[in-house]
Order: structure tokens, then C-alpha cells, then sequence
């Protein structure tokens, strides 16, 4: 049985649950990640959308850009403006992006790779073992294969 995640906003007007692991977590060091929630990194937790269920409250999307020009949706609390996902324009709606720090235990998704460290700051220091690139990277590399395969199953999804 998948582990069951749950998470909320800062006032807990918006609840969800996320079922099982997510594809890939990415700690994001870019300029726009440290914008767009004021703290050095974005730490996401891809998966697919249809594991996410709000359970309580309903997030408002919030477009904001994003540097491939796509931009991207924020979900955020209505009430609190807490982010609790994103869609971004190359994943589009079939993939959640939650933000790690709004699960009751944001230590059950980990990183699993450090992103755009070519922009991060220069006081944080990364040392825990995970793998660092400058930009972005090739999922072939870093992913594994299970979560691969969850990834082109969601492609085909789309696809119909």
C-alpha cells in the first residue's frame, strides 16, 4: 500500500493529500524560484496530478512567468496565499509540482537533485550527497527508471 501524504496551507483552509512517492523532487536554485517564494530555493516534488486530491478549501491558480516564457500556475490558498503546487507550461495540468514545505512531514520528500546552482546563493553551502547542475539536466541521467516510466505513462495519458 502507496504511503498517503497529507498538506495544508499556512491557515489550513486548504488541505490535500498526495498517494505514494513523487516522480523526482528538484531543490530549484534559480532567480525565479528565489522570487517567487522570497527564500534561496523552491523545493518541488513532482506527481502526477490525479494522486492529488484536495481534501478541504479550494486553491486559486495564479499565473506568474517563468524563463522558458511558458510561465506557469501557482496554486495557492485563497485565504493565506500560501503556494501548495504548480503547473508548469512544458508539464502542463497532468503533473503537480507541490512544494515540499506544505506537508505535514516535508521531510518524507527529500531532494534528489539540486537545480540551476549556477544562480544559487552563495552562502548556501550543498552537501548532501545529492546531485548538483549548473541548469537543468537529462532526466535519462538522474531519474529512475520507475519514475520514467510513470512520467511517459502520464505523456500517453495526455495524449489520449
Amino acid at each position: 500500500m502507496e504511503p498517503v501524504h497529507e498538506g495544508r496551507c499556512a491557515c489550513g483552509a486548504v488541505k490535500y493529500t498526495a498517494k505514494g512517492a513523487p516522480m523526482f523532487v528538484h531543490c530549484c536554485h534559480c532567480s525565479y524560484c528565489q522570487r517567487q517564494s522570497g527564500a534561496a530555493f523552491a523545493l518541488n516534488a513532482m506527481i502526477e496530478a490525479d494522486r492529488v486530491d484536495v481534501t478541504q478549501g479550494t486553491p486559486e491558480p495564479v499565473k506568474v512567468p517563468s524563463p522558458s516564457g511558458k510561465g506557469q500556475v501557482i496554486w495557492r490558498c485563497p485565504d493565506c496565499k500560501t503556494a501548495l503546487w504548480s503547473h508548469y507550461g512544458g508539464a502542463g495540468d497532468l503533473i503537480d509540482f507541490i512544494r515540499v514545505g506544505t506537508l505535514e512531514d516535508p521531510s518524507a520528500m527529500p531532494p534528489d537533485i539540486h537545480i540551476y546552482t549556477s544562480t544559487k546563493q552563495p552562502w548556501v553551502t550543498l552537501d548532501d550527497g545529492k546531485p548538483q547542475v549548473d541548469e537543468f539536466y537529462d532526466r535519462r541521467a538522474y531519474w529512475p527508471a520507475e519514475s520514467l516510466d510513470r512520467l511517459k505513462a502520464v505523456i500517453a495519458k495526455a495524449k489520449g
